[in-house]
């Protein structure tokens, strides 16, 4: 498997990082579709490595599989507003780029979990005003989510609420209330008894995303708490929602139908 690093954004001396998995057989004439994952962490800390057992799965399968880092408050004092804005430009980069990373611009999946998901999920709804050097003409938003227990509601019943500003700001970061005809397809993990996000919450956004004619899957697990999806937490549920996830891919056409022999994690 080709792993290479590739540096996205400069903004007050913070150097901003992609870490991308190929697939074994990667040729540079032969475009992938991309998957990028942002970790989770409240926007307040987190690791760049979280989701890296999927990234390694499915660049096995065959995508170019992207980890990204963005700024977060413990490290660099920044708000969600700014990791936000860095999610944007990570997608961004990469459709810039698409081409010298052997990416298809057209196929470009965004993925992360709980605030990670966020950043997924408002690069694919919100507006915003482009970071300085970046340009307008190309397109921050992925073309697909795969998202794990994310936070998409920022309102007064929601998650992060006083922390984007409250009644005067959360419209602008909250992905329930920016669903427009266009969002991309969607499918979201969570787990019944997940004390941040109710699933009444998820239920609400798919409702929302079919109301607008755009595809939304939610995948319930029961029992289940915050983080469940992670292998160190739960190798079965970490298996359960690859496999999910997986499958919603293959529908998408951004991956090949499994062979049926099982392939192994490393």
């Amino acid at each position: 498997m080709v792993f290479k690093e590739v540096n996205y954004k400069e903004i007050d001396s913070v150097l901003l990082t992609l870490r991308l998995y190929y697939p074994p057989s990667a040729e540079k004439d032969e475009p992938y579709p991309a998957i990028i994952f942002f970790f989770g962490g409240g926007w307040r800390g987190g690791a760049i490595t979280q989701f890296t057992p999927q990234a390694r799965h499915f660049a096995r399968r065959g995508m170019v599989a992207v980890l990204a880092d963005y700024r977060v408050e413990s490290r660099h004092g920044t708000t969600p507003f700014d990791a936000v804005r860095d999610a944007r430009s990570a997608i961004r980069f990469l459709r810039q780029h698409a081409a010298p990373l052997g990416i298809d611009p057209d196929r470009i999946a965004g993925s992360g979990g709980s605030a990670g998901g966020h950043l997924a999920a408002a690069a694919a709804t919100i507006e915003s005003e482009v970071e300085p050097g970046e340009s307008r003409k190309i397109s921050p938003r992925p073309n697909a989510l795969v998202l794990f227990n994310p936070v998409i509601d920022n309102g007064p019943e929601g998650y992060g609420y006083e922390r984007v500003g409250g009644e005067a700001r959360f419209r602008e970061i909250s992905p329930l209330h920016n669903i427009r005809p266009g969002t991309p397809p969607t499918i979201i993990f969570l787990g019944t008894e997940d004390s941040l996000i109710p699933v009444k919450t998820a239920e609400s956004y798919c409702q929302k995303m079919k109301l607008v004619g755009s595809r939304c899957e939610l995948k319930l697990y029961e029992g289940r708490g915050h983080g469940f999806f992670n292998r160190n937490r739960s190798p079965e549920h970490y298996r359960q929602t690859l496999d999910a996830a997986d499958r919603f891919l293959v529908s998408l056409g951004y991956l090949p139908v499994k062979s049926s022999s099982r392939q192994r994690d490393q």
